[in-house]
C-alpha cells in the first residue's frame, strides 16, 4: 500500500469523524434511532488491510467519537469489538476466486447482497456492544432493543446513501 493510499485512508477517517461529532451528534430519530455513521468507515476499509491496523485506526476512531460525546470508552470498546471481528467475517463471506488486493467493500464494489451481508452482522454488534454497555446490563432489554434494531437500520440506510453519492466504483484495468 503506498503512502498517498494511506494518507487517503486516514483523511477519509478524519472527515467521518469530523462528520459524526460537528453534524451527527445530535440527529436521533424518535429518540431511539442514533446515526453512528462512522461505523460505515471501518466497515468500509481496504480489505487487504490486517487487523492491527484496523484496530489501531478504529480506537482513535473511537476515542475521537468518545471525546466529543463524553461517553468514557463506550464507542471505542464497541468500535474495537467489531474491528477485531471484521477480518474473520470476510474470511467467512469470501468469493470462490478471492478477493482483489486493495479492493474496498463498498456496495458498489461488491453488490447489494454481498455488502448487506457483510455489514448488517457488523452494525448490529457494534450497537448490541454500545446499548448493552450503556444500560449497564440487561435492565432495559426492550429499550435497548429498540435502540439497537432501529439505530441499525437507520445507519445502514445512512450508510447506502452515502456510498451512492460519495463513492465511485473501482473500474477494472
Amino acid at each position: 500500500m503506498n503512502s498517498i493510499r494511506v494518507i487517503s485512508i486516514l483523511l477519509t477517517g478524519f472527515l467521518y469523524l469530523l462528520f459524526q461529532v460537528l453534524v451527527l451528534k445530535n440527529l436521533v430519530l424518535f429518540g431511539t434511532a442514533f446515526c453512528f455513521l462512522y461505523v460505515t468507515y471501518i466497515i468500509l476499509l481496504p480489505l487487504d488491510l490486517k487487523t492491527i491496523p484496523v484496530l489501531l485506526i478504529s480506537f482513535f476512531m473511537g476515542l475521537g467519537v468518545d471525546l466529543f460525546y463524553d461517553t468514557l470508552g463506550i464507542h471505542t470498546a464497541s468500535l474495537l469489538v467489531i474491528a477485531f471481528v471484521r477480518h474473520r467475517w470476510l474470511l467467512v463471506l469470501v468469493p470462490t476466486g478471492g478477493y482483489e488486493g486493495d479492493l474496498q467493500p463498498s456496495l458498489l464494489n461488491m453488490g447489494f447482497g454481498w455488502f448487506l451481508s457483510y455489514s448488517i452482522p457488523l452494525v448490529l454488534t457494534h450497537h448490541i456492544m454500545f446499548f448493552y454497555i450503556e444500560s449497564l446490563g440487561t435492565d432495559l432489554f426492550i429499550t435497548s432493543l429498540q435502540k439497537i434494531i432501529a439505530s441499525a437500520i437507520f445507519v445502514l440506510v445512512m450508510s447506502i446513501i452515502v456510498q451512492l453519492l460519495l463513492y465511485r466504483r473501482r473500474r477494472g484495468i
